[in-house]
């Protein structure tokens, strides 16, 4: 089954420095209300800071370090833009996986919300469906013992 086109910008995610004073920018300056606030694991404060962009957009605020690679995580990337990220159906996740693989594209990181490949200059592309999780893998069919 070939899945739909993706529907839309889902989010953007930009990598910053000082991950406070964007908020500020992005908030005070532009209005744009906080919607969701991720904790760093280590305990350091937010790793990253979802802003509403409307009709379900949203700008991904993403702290890196100042010394980043261009690799991984986000927190693994340069300051700039990281990704685009587009919307499709949690249902059609797996006809997403199987598409890109018949295309010969990896997908380089997975969540249980998105898919992450690489266009061909190496822009990370995302295949999100959050927050709806996609549905489990049906099974397969089970082999009957004969004898």
């Amino acid at each position: 089954m070939k899945p739909a086109a993706p529907g839309g910008v889902h989010h953007v995610a930009v990598g910053v420095r000082d991950l406070g004073r964007c908020e500020a920018f992005y908030t005070e300056v532009l209005g744009l209300p906080v919607l969701r606030r991720w904790p760093a694991p280590d305990g350091s404060g937010d790793r990253s800071v979802w802003l509403d962009l409307g009709r379900g957009a949203f700008l991904a605020l993403e702290r890196v370090a100042a010394a980043a690679r261009d690799a991984g995580e986000a927190g693994d990337r340069p300051a700039g833009y990281l990704m685009v990220a587009v919307a499709i159906p949690p249902v059609a996740r797996g006809d997403w996986e199987a598409r890109l693989g018949a295309a010969g594209v990896a997908v380089v990181h997975r969540t249980d919300y998105t898919l992450y490949v690489a266009d061909p200059e190496g822009n990370r592309v995302g295949l999100s469906h959050w927050p709806d999780a996609a549905p489990p893998p049906t099974p397969g069919p089970v082999p009957t013992k004969r004898g």
